[in-house]
């Protein structure tokens, strides 16, 4: 058709996962173009990990300093909130996309501002603000990279309460006195940690009994002593039941089960309770999936019951692994995929080659920026028992360590590895203390890697760093 443009590559979605596919693509000589009805660079960049982690750290570098005797004296007062707030403003631009833009221009990727929607096999419909429609055609292949957003339950009163979830807790412009925070996993135990740093008075309310559920038991115990010592209360076992907000403004009372006491009253509440798939309009219907559903992908990131083998979908929507570095990686195996097909070469699709996102499954990490941090890679102790890996779980104490001890008085940390004993390699691992993000590379080397625990003797730490304690986890091992 006269009025349809074409591209090798169309991508849907101008988040990190979207953008790297793209420029995946134009790598290997593929013309490509990305639409995006928002801001270039998503979520992540304007309202998940990178002010997330702008509020955090200036508490985490605070921590540091009154963990050592000597600097604690030289620390007085408590964090400039202004200050934080407005070093977070930098760090998102303003929330102006213009700078991944340029890099979008930088990189010869097309940018077409508007809503896209699947229009048929190949076929993208793009609804402009202006309110025209530009029709494009995809040679290669058609990339859905839509993200996700929060879940907000449908519960009494909520709309007039007008909630947060994490778009308003990483942007908000003042701190409230008083904040609920609902759900105990990454998101809700970050921004408790966050904004009871900046002053405010948290109230955690978790449904399980145990935050950060999915990961090992003692990083969720881990974290709620330390938000108890920066004077977050953490409520477990409790459910929100209703929000009464009369006129939507002022405090926002939430009833509580079991309640055990008055309702609470807070002046803003955040909803950290799960996310959804930004697939309910993107045309998905015209290709003969269904429109709001989590899409099922191959681990070449196609997606199934699309015949062609033209569609595929990276980042949160496939519900592989809702982290943007892991979408990233998907991204970087996606546009393996379309350039070799797209050169009639071979898709090598066995585990750990340029064409399979293995560490979807083997080999996910994670950082949760409390204090402590928390960083885990591949499967815990219960995933492996669940998956029926016979191992041996090595745990040690990472305030043991002599370079623990020289970074903070009273180091308080764990560290576990999860080895698998017929293949002799590690499968998890999982540190707990401050600074423990610096930790997980070398364990994801070892776990993606699967690196035999004789090897690992030969890997020796230098003294006196915190890395030490995988000498100690491996000495523990051997007895």
């Amino acid at each position: 058709m006269s009025d349809t443009t074409e591209y090798d590559v169309i991508v849907i979605g101008a988040g990190p996962t979207g953008e790297n596919v793209a420029d995946r693509a134009r790598a290997a000589g593929l013309s490509a173009a990305i639409v995006e009805r928002d801001l270039v660079g998503g979520d992540c960049s304007y309202w998940a990990c990178i002010p997330s982690k702008a509020l955090l750290r200036p508490s985490a570098a605070l921590d540091a300093a009154r963990a050592v005797a000597g600097a604690r004296e030289a620390v007085t007062g408590r964090l400039a909130a202004a200050a934080v707030l407005a070093r977070r403003d930098t760090f998102v631009s303003g929330w102006n996309d213009e700078g991944q833009v340029s890099w979008l221009e930088s990189a010869g990727i097309d940018l077409i501002r508007g809503h896209g929607r699947l229009d048929g096999p190949r076929r993208v419909a793009v609804e402009t603000s202006g309110g025209g429609v530009r029709r494009l055609l995809a040679r290669h292949a058609v990339v859905l990279a839509p993200g996700s957003a929060a879940v907000v339950p449908r519960l009494p009163g909520v709309a007039e309460a007008r909630p947060w979830t994490s778009r308003e807790a990483t942007s908000a412009t003042e701190v409230p006195d008083r904040l609920a925070v609902v759900g105990g996993g990454v998101v809700g135990v970050e921004m408790a940690a966050a904004w009871a740093a900046l002053g405010s008075r948290v109230t955690l309310l978790m449904r399980g009994e145990r935050a950060l559920p999915r990961m090992e038991p003692f990083a969720g115990e881990l974290v709620t002593e330390g938000l108890e010592r920066r004077g977050a209360t953490v409520r477990a076992g409790v459910s929100v039941t209703g929000l009464v907000r009369p006129g939507g403004s002022g405090p926002v009372t939430l009833s509580l089960d079991p309640g055990g006491e008055a309702a609470l009253e807070v002046d803003e509440v955040l909803f950290a309770t799960g996310r959804r798939p930004l697939t309910d309009d993107i045309g998905l219907a015209s290709v003969g999936l269904e429109p709001g559903s989590w899409l099922d992908v191959d681990d070449a990131l196609r997606v199934r019951g699309v015949e062609g083998d033209w569609l595929y979908c990276v980042g949160d929507a496939n519900h592989r692994a809702l982290l943007t570095h892991q979408g990233k990686y998907q991204a970087r195996v996606a546009g393996a995929v379309i350039a070799a097909r797209a050169a009639g070469d071979a898709v090598d699709g066995a585990a750990w080659g340029p064409h399979a996102a293995t560490a979807d499954t083997a080999a996910v990490t994670q950082v949760v920026f409390t204090e402590p941090e928390v960083a885990s890679v591949g499967l815990t102790a219960a995933d492996a028992e669940r998956a029926g890996r016979r191992t041996r779980v090595v745990d040690y104490d990472l305030g043991d360590v002599a370079g623990a001890s020289l970074f903070a008085d009273g180091y308080t940390g764990r560290a576990r590895m999860v080895v698998d004993l017929d293949r002799g390699h590690l499968i998890g691992a999982t540190f707990v203390g401050p600074q423990a993000g610096e930790l997980l590379h070398a364990a994801t080397i070892a776990v993606a890697g699967e690196v035999p625990v004789e090897r690992l003797w030969h890997a020796v730490p230098a003294f006196p760093t915190i890395s030490e304690v995988w000498l100690r986890l491996l000495e523990t091992l051997r007895g």
